[in-house]
C-alpha cells in the first residue's frame, strides 16, 4: 500500500506538468487533420484504386476501424516518440535540475525505490497515452465515417496485408494493436528514462533519445542491413503489426516482446547505476 501511495504521488507530479498534456492536444489536432484529409475526394480516389487493385471492396475497407489503424500507425511512432522522449527525459533530470532530488534523498528512501516509482509512472503514462490516442481517434473516425465496414491493415515493412470484414473482429484487433503499441513505446520511454538518470539536462535527454531512435531507423532502412533487421530496436517495436495478421503468430510476437522486455530491464539498470554513482546532494 505504501508503494501504491508513493506511485500515486509520482503520477500527480507527472500529470501536474504542462508538458505532459502537450501531446494530448497535438494528437487531437492531428487526428482532426487526418480525418479531413481522408474525406477529400483525391485521397479517397487514391485509396479506392489501391484497395480495389488488391481485390477488396472500398465500401468495406474504408471504415472508422481502418482510419483508426492508419492514424495510430502513421502518427504514434514519429509524433508520439517526441512527447514520450520529452516527458520521460524530464522524469529524473528535471527534478535534479530543480534541486527537488536533494530533498527527496534526505528522506529514508533508497535510490532504487525512487527510480522504480518513476519508471512505473512513466510506463503508465506511455500506455495510457497510446490508449487515449486510439479511443479518441476511433470516436472521431466514427463521427466522420460511421460504424459500418471492416478493418484493412497494410504494413509493407512488416509484410502484413490483412482484411477483417466483420467489424467486431476488426474492433478486437484494433484494441489488441493499441495495447501492443503501448508496450512497444515503453521501450522508447525506457531509453529516455535511462538518459534522464545521467547528469544531463532534460532537453538533452530528449534529444539523445530521439537521436538513438532515428539512427536505428535510418540504419534499418539501408538495403545491406536487411538480413539483420530483426536486431534493430525499431523493427522489434513494430511487432505490434503482427497482431493484425489474419492468423496471429504468437511465438513471433512473444519473441519480440521478450527482446524488448530484456532491453527495458537493461536500460533501467544502466540508468540506475548512473544515478547511483551521481552526487546529487551537493
Amino acid at each position: 500500500m505504501n508503494f501504491l501511495s508513493q506511485l500515486r504521488g509520482e503520477l500527480r507530479k507527472l500529470f501536474g506538468r504542462p508538458r505532459t498534456y502537450l501531446g494530448y492536444g497535438v494528437f487531437l489536432l492531428m487526428e482532426a487533420i487526418i480525418l479531413i484529409v481522408f474525406k477529400l475526394k483525391g485521397a479517397q480516389k487514391m485509396m479506392r484504386d489501391f484497395v480495389e487493385r488488391n481485390g477488396l471492396s472500398f465500401g468495406d475497407a474504408y471504415s472508422s476501424l481502418t482510419v483508426t489503424y492508419w492514424m495510430m500507425g502513421l502518427s504514434m511512432f514519429f509524433l508520439g516518440s517526441i512527447y514520450f522522449a520529452l516527458v520521460a527525459g524530464d522524469i529524473v533530470a528535471k527534478e535534479s535540475e530543480d534541486g527537488n532530488l536533494r530533498l527527496v534523498l534526505a528522506r529514508p528512501i533508497s535510490r532504487l525505490r525512487i527510480l522504480i516509482l518513476k519508471y512505473a509512472a512513466i510506463s503508465i503514462y506511455t500506455i495510457t497515452f497510446v490508449l487515449f490516442v486510439g479511443v479518441s481517434g476511433y470516436l472521431m473516425a466514427i463521427a466522420a465515417v460511421g460504424t459500418k465496414g471492416g478493418l484493412w491493415a497494410w504494413s509493407p515493412e512488416m509484410k502484413v496485408f490483412s482484411f477483417f470484414p466483420d467489424s467486431s473482429e476488426g474492433l478486437k484487433r484494433i484494441v489488441m494493436a493499441a495495447g501492443g503499441i503501448g508496450l512497444s513505446m515503453v521501450t522508447l520511454s525506457s531509453i529516455a528514462f535511462m538518459f534522464s538518470c545521467f547528469k544531463i539536462k532534460p532537453a538533452s535527454a530528449a534529444v539523445a533519445t530521439l537521436s538513438v531512435l532515428f539512427v536505428d531507423l535510418v540504419l534499418q532502412r539501408f538495403p545491406f542491413f536487411a538480413p539483420y533487421s530483426e536486431y534493430f530496436v525499431t523493427w522489434r517495436m513494430s511487432c505490434w503489426v503482427y497482431l493484425l495478421e489474419n492468423t496471429i503468430s504468437w511465438p513471433k510476437i512473444a519473441s519480440s516482446y521478450v527482446f524488448l522486455g530484456g532491453l527495458n530491464i537493461t536500460l533501467f539498470l544502466i540508468g540506475y547505476v548512473a544515478f547511483r554513482l551521481r552526487d546529487v546532494k551537493t
